[in-house]
């Protein structure tokens, strides 16, 4: 940051400036001193809207949707990025770190053109996700899923264009859009745990950066942290990313005590591997650790395995 100047990057979606203009409306009332500014970076997955991800990500070196604002960052062209959390790895590139964010949007995620059960026999419904496809094939297995990529607006309007009968998304991104009058139903956690760290932001910086890190502290939740960081610490335990189908959420109890739920589902839905953890809040990537063992000990490895070689 130079000259009370602080650069933002984001990409280019118009989730992605939500988001900005959602982490920086607080900060320019606390700080009318500073100037933030907005930068757009392009990541391939923005670029690439037809391949896999999981084939993106490998042609970009990194993840589709975080490696080129984090070179940006690491570059000195940006001060701080906002990210989507759930779109970044769960380890930091050498010299980046990652802040608490601040307020969470809700994680579910939704079914927006129909309700589950209004579906009918063999309905066609669109989704990238492995989780999804996984979790909707165990509760429906007659359903049809047709692969659908891109940001949110385009992917609701295939329901139209593509003759889809429901699409997942998640909720967050849909309130942050005001798109949340097109949600049939939302989907329940229990059955349908999200991908780790949805509806959270990913507030990255320099880890030397002083200046932007003192800037920048007021204005995360230590509650939303601790709840984050449990379930990306059992993300990373099972060495997934946003390809495999992994579930998992935090909820934080009124005693101060965080409860862990995490679930691994096959692709076809036949197999699902669910559990539990509880436990001190100031202890979550213990909890995480804990919760990954226990679907490990129940072959959730299997599972991922199988994922993992069909997309090799």
């Amino acid at each position: 940051m130079k000259h009370g100047r602080c650069i933002v990057g984001s990409r280019g979606s118009d989730l992605a400036r939500a988001q900005v203009r959602e982490y920086l409306a607080p900060l320019r009332e606390r700080f009318p001193e500073v100037t933030f500014t907005h930068r757009v970076i392009v990541e391939g997955g923005d670029r690439d809207r037809r391949s896999p991800l999981a084939d993106v990500s490998a042609g970009s070196g990194g993840s589709a949707f975080s490696t080129e604002q984090e070179a940006a960052l690491a570059r000195g062209d940006v001060d701080v990025v906002v990210h989507s959390l759930k779109d970044l790895p769960t380890s930091n590139p050498p010299g980046l770190t990652l802040l608490p964010p601040p307020g969470r949007e809700d994680v579910a995620d939704a079914l927006c053109g129909a309700t589950l059960a209004g579906l009918p026999e063999g309905a066609r419904v669109g989704t990238g996700a492995a989780r999804r496809i996984g979790q909707l094939l165990a509760v429906r297995p007659d359903l049809r899923i047709v692969p659908i990529r891109g940001n949110v607006p385009p992917r609701l309007e295939k329901l139209a264009t593509e003759g889809l009968d429901a699409v997942v998304l998640a909720l967050a991104g849909l309130r942050r859009l005001g798109l949340d009058g097109a949600v049939g139903e939302v989907l329940p956690l229990d059955r349908f745990p999200p991908s780790p760290g949805q509806g959270a932001l990913g507030i990255q910086i320099r880890a030397d950066d002083t200046a932007v890190r003192d800037l920048l502290a007021g204005a995360g939740d230590a509650r939303v942290d601790a709840r984050v960081r449990a379930e990306r610490a059992f993300l990373a335990e099972l060495h997934g990313g946003c390809g495999v189908p992994v579930g998992g959420y935090a909820e934080l109890g009124p005693d101060g005590n965080l409860r862990v739920f995490g679930q691994v589902t096959s692709l076809d839905g036949r197999t699902q591997i669910s559990a539990a953890v509880s436990g001190p809040a100031r202890q979550p990537e213990k909890l995480g650790k804990e919760l990954a063992a226990e679907v490990v000990a129940q072959g959730a490895h299997s599972v991922l395995d199988a994922v993992r070689h069909r997309d090799a």
